[in-house]
């Protein structure tokens, strides 16, 4: 049985950052919302709340922790571009995902998905090959050129729809 825990693998790139697959990745951010929306819309309330596997987030918890975590990344992004290789601060995930507005109406992370996907791919469709370049400093993970950013945050999209799609799949629900 596969890792529920990363059911489409880590990111790993190694490769060139072409226009293809740069627009290939955009293309996939800018569809992340509606399909997060698609692979939760007629869960009841019941399933919402069900881990992805045991001992990891509920349906609920991991569509607002890509709010979250994408409202990170959008604001790493205008750091680097307005910064000089800034260093980024981290978050706890966890601690995060523990909050009381994670137990919130999965719709009130849908809607902000939707407007900051709109804001954070008409910007990083804007970009410039010098402006790609461009990186800021995680503590954790050291230097990231913004190129390999939106492949990361492309990949964590796809990441988190597939806990969700792929529990859906098991237990049948659609």
């Amino acid at each position: 049985m596969k890792d529920l825990r990363y059911p489409i693998g880590e990111f790993e790139w190694e490769g060139e950052y072409t226009e293809d697959v740069l627009a290939s990745w955009l293309h996939d951010l800018e569809q992340l919302p509606a399909n997060l929306r698609k692979a939760v819309t007629g869960l009841s309330e019941e399933q919402l709340d069900t881990p992805y596997r045991d001992g990891g987030w509920t349906i609920r918890q991991v569509v607002h922790h890509v709010a979250d975590s994408h409202i990170n990344a959008y604001t790493r992004f205008k750091l680097a571009l307005t910064e000089e290789s800034p260093v980024i601060k981290p978050y706890a995930e966890d601690k995060w995902a523990s909050l009381p507005d994670s137990q919130m109406a999965v719709e009130v992370s849908l809607q902000l998905l939707d407007s900051l996907h709109a804001r954070l791919v008409s910007l990083l469709r804007s970009l410039s090959q010098e402006q790609l370049n461009t990186t800021f400093v995680h503590p954790e993970s050291g230097i990231v050129a913004l190129k390999r950013n939106i492949g990361i945050y492309a990949w964590h999209g796809s990441h988190h729809l597939a806990h969700i799609t792929s529990l859906c799949d098991r237990k049948g629900w659609k």
